[in-house]
Order: structure tokens, then C-alpha cells, then sequence
């Protein structure tokens, strides 16, 4: 699904979206894409979730809203103007509080009116208003350093509503929280936007945590991954205040999961969700301390080999991008079935989880080295050596010719780590070689 379908009641898009693609260059190699296509449209009076995994782009589409960077290609529009440059009438809540240390909290909120010529007097009225607002009243004078990090993300919140936005733009807002806080400060903030509190016309939030936009939005746009394209746009008709366990809101968590897992049913098992083929398929960072744990709670009751998602996600305490990578990996490693937002253990995986530590490295090593390329590839090199010695440069070089520098020392990183574990390579980070060599050995 490239696009959203427009809406039939004739209505006036706040902000409209169009045919955006973007790309980030790579040096001499080719450029990476990390929105193909989006179309998207936010109306007044809606909450719009834009849900997706690490490296689907939502981050990057809503610096494209703001005007804080431009679309390779497409344009998007706010109340009929295109955006060119920093738009007018918007705010932007960040994960990272971004609160100046050396300022209070009342100047910290009113720095926004402050760029913008408010006189002193007004500007300290409305800053007090704002502060009063998010349930800040009484810390006005108190520095950064004296707030919680809840308290710190409402001074980030009242200074974006200070300045009277029509659209609120929120990245991850509550991912930096403890869970208990982060649902307080969600609860307050759908209070105040219920009850009409708050001086903005819509709201659009990047999150990558399912139920939190279950529980906030009127719309969820989910977005795939590497490029960031719109597969699915969900309307959420649950009424104010959301019940996490209400079974018609168990349900729409539960087909969110699906339709993120449902690709690996379409591709080949060895790609899974990654992208790339051969040794250009970039990993996530994932130990394996967490794909062994995982095999082991999927193997042992109440699950006995298959997992709903959801409730293995409550089990685990693993957010979205934690569990899918750990999930896909193992798919990878053949050692699981992942598919409609369940994951099941296959007869490797079952070997896996009850075996002792021997057995377990020696069947990882098999896996790593027959379904992970990178591993096979290095290993190959080392052995043509005389020395069966290589710089770790000499293949992250050869890996920035398919992904980013960043991709390429995760990926590079990851797969030396699991080699370490199957005890198939060794790794000096003093020296930086790779080597054949097992420290066990000598």
C-alpha cells in the first residue's frame, strides 16, 4: 500500500503529504532510500499514529512535515501552503527532553515566544499558563537537573504548547520514560486533548510501541521497513479512555502484529524482513544471551514452541523493535517460524533450547554458518590467509559499498559477536583483527 486513501466528506486536509520519497546519500556508492512513495493525509480534531520499526523512516518523514529538512521528491502541504523551509504554526515534542541546563523551567518554556518578539510581559504570562497546564505548577524556577525525567518531558511539552500550534509534532515523546511514568504522562496528555485544553488542531506521533498507538490515536499508519513505505492505515474506533484489556482492544494490537510480521510469509526465509541478499544484508544489534532466552520462554509453558506475539512481547518485557529483531534473527538462523504474529519454534529451535552449552554453540556455529553469508564470507577470507588474520576495516570497507557506515559496524559487530559465541572466530578490539584463532586453543 503506497498511498492512504483520501477521504469522501469533502474536508480540507490539514496537512497532506504527497508522493514524498527521500534519500540519503552514501559517500560514492549508491544513495540509500528510506521513504519510497508516502502519501498521507491529518485532518482537525484527529490524532494520527505513525507506527513502524527502527529504520522505516518516521522519524525522518516528520522532519520532512516541520520543514526541518526536504523531501528528495514530493512535497507536503499545511493548510494548502507547501512546506518550504521551517513551517509556521507547529511544534515538536522530541524523545530527548532538549531543555536547556543552565535555564529554569519558566525560561526554558519561554524561549519559543521569545524568538518570536513576544514581549516580556506576555510571554511570561503565557509561559506560566503553559507550565500550570502539564501540571508543572510550583517548579517554575527549578533547573533541569532538579526534575525527573517525566517532569523534564512536560517542560518539553508545555514549551512546544506555548507557542499556540496548530499541529503538534511528537517523536517518540515517551520512549526515554519507566514504563509507570511514561503512562501518566500519556493519560495527562489525552486528558488535556479530550477536554479541548490544549491549542492545536491535530496531533501526529511517531512511535514504534503498538499499543501506545492503539491507545492514543484515531488513525495508525503502519510503515514497513528499509525503504519506509505505508502498508496499512487502520482507523481506531475505540472510545476515550482506551482499556488496554478490553478484547476489541486485545484484537486490534493482535492484527497490528500481523500485518507488521506478515511479509516474512511473502520472501524467502534467508531475507526474512532483513534487507539485502549475500553479505549486504544488514543485522540489528541483538546478543546472544537474547536469542538463546527467547528459544528458551517460547520452549517452556504456557507456550510449548508457539507464541502470540503480544503476549510474548508482556512476557519478555521486550518493546516492538527488541522482540521483531530478536524474532527475525532467530528466522533467520532457521531456529524459528515467524509469520501473522506468532512465532514458532521449529525442531533446530527445540534442539537448541534443550541442549547443554556445547551442543548449543556447536548447533549455533552450524546455523551462523550455513544462513548468515557476512559469517561465512569472513571466515572464507581468514582462511585463504596464511596468517588467518584480517583487519575488522577491511570488511567494513567492503560493507559501506552496500549500507551506511552506522549499518555497516552494527552488522559487522553483530556477526562477530555471534562467531565469538559459536566459537568460530576470535576478535581482538585492541588491534582490531579477526582471526580463526580460539583463544580456548592456546
Amino acid at each position: 500500500m503506497g498511498a492512504v486513501a483520501a477521504r469522501t466528506d469533502g474536508r480540507q486536509a490539514l496537512v497532506s503529504v504527497k508522493h514524498v520519497r527521500h534519500f540519503y546519500k552514501r559517500g560514492t556508492s549508491s544513495n540509500l532510500l528510506v521513504l519510497d512513495n508516502v502519501d498521507l493525509s491529518l485532518y482537525d480534531n484527529e490524532i494520527v499514529a505513525l507506527l513502524g520499526r527502527s529504520g522505516s523512516g518516521k522519524s525522518t518523514l516528520l522532519r520532512i512535515v516541520s520543514g526541518l529538512m526536504p523531501p528528495s521528491e514530493g512535497q507536503v502541504d499545511i493548510d494548502g501552503h507547501v512546506v518550504k523551509g521551517p513551517a509556521d504554526g507547529l511544534a515538536m515534542v522530541f524523545q530527548s527532553f532538549a531543555l536547556f541546563p543552565w535555564l529554569t523551567v519558566l525560561e526554558n518554556v519561554e524561549l519559543g515566544l521569545q524568538a518570536q518578539g513576544v514581549p516580556p510581559e506576555e510571554r511570561r504570562k503565557r509561559a506560566l499558563g503553559a507550565i500550570d497546564l502539564i501540571g508543572l505548577d510550583g517548579f517554575e524556577t527549578a533547573y533541569p537537573k532538579e526534575l525527573s525525567g517525566g517532569m523534564r518531558q512536560r517542560v518539553g511539552l508545555a514549551r512546544a504548547l506555548v507557542v499556540n500550534p496548530k499541529l503538534l509534532l511528537m517523536d517518540e515523546p515517551f520512549s526515554a520514560l519507566d514504563v509507570l511514568t511514561a503512562e501518566t504522562l500519556r493519560t495527562d496528555l489525552l486528558d488535556l486533548w479530550c477536554e479541548g485544553r490544549m491549542p492545536i488542531r491535530a496531533i501526529l506521533l511517531v512511535t514504534h510501541n503498538i499499543e501506545e498507538a492503539v491507545l492514543m490515536s484515531d488513525r495508525i499508519l503502519v510503515f514497513s521497513s528499509n525503504p519506509g513505505r505505508v502498508i496499512a492505515e487502520i482507523k481506531v474506533g475505540l472510545p476515550q479512555p482506551r482499556n488496554r484489556v478490553d478484547p476489541a482492544f486485545r484484537a486490534l494490537v493482535d492484527d497490528i502484529y500481523a500485518r507488521m510480521t506478515a511479509k516474512s510469509t511473502a520472501t524467502p526465509a534467508k531475507e526474512g524482513l532483513f534487507p539485502g541478499t549475500g553479505i549486504s544484508m544488514s543485522l540489528p544489534q541483538v546478543s546472544t544471551n537474547t536469542l538463546a532466552g527467547l528459544l528458551e520462554t517460547l520452549a517452556e509453558p504456557p507456550f510449548n514452541g508457539k507464541a502470540d506475539l503480544p503476549l510474548l512481547a508482556e512476557r519478555t518485557q521486550m518493546d516492538v523493535d527488541e522482540l521483531f529483531h530478536a524474532a527475525e534473527t532467530l528466522q533467520l538462523l532457521r531456529f524459528v517460524e515467524l509469520a501473522e504474529g506468532d512465532l514458532k519454534l521449529n525442531d533446530a529451535g527445540r534442539r537448541f533450547a534443550g541442549a547443554g552449552t556445547d551442543e548449543r554453540k556447536a548447533l549455533f556455529a552450524q546455523h551462523l554458518m550455513t544462513y548468515v553469508p557476512l559469517a561465512a564470507h569472513i571466515k572464507h577470507i581468514l582462511e585463504e590467509r596464511s596468517s588467518h588474520r584480517a583487519p575488522i576495516i577491511r570488511f567494513q570497507d567492503e560493507l559501506e559499498d552496500s549500507m551506511t557506515e552506522a549499518d555497516a559496524e552494527t552488522t559487522l559487530h553483530t556477526v562477530i559477536n555471534w562467531a565469538r559465541y559459536a566459537e568460530v572466530l576470535a576478535f581482538d578490539g585492541e588491534t582490531g583483527m579477526i582471526s580463526l584463532d580460539n583463544p580456548a586453543e592456546n
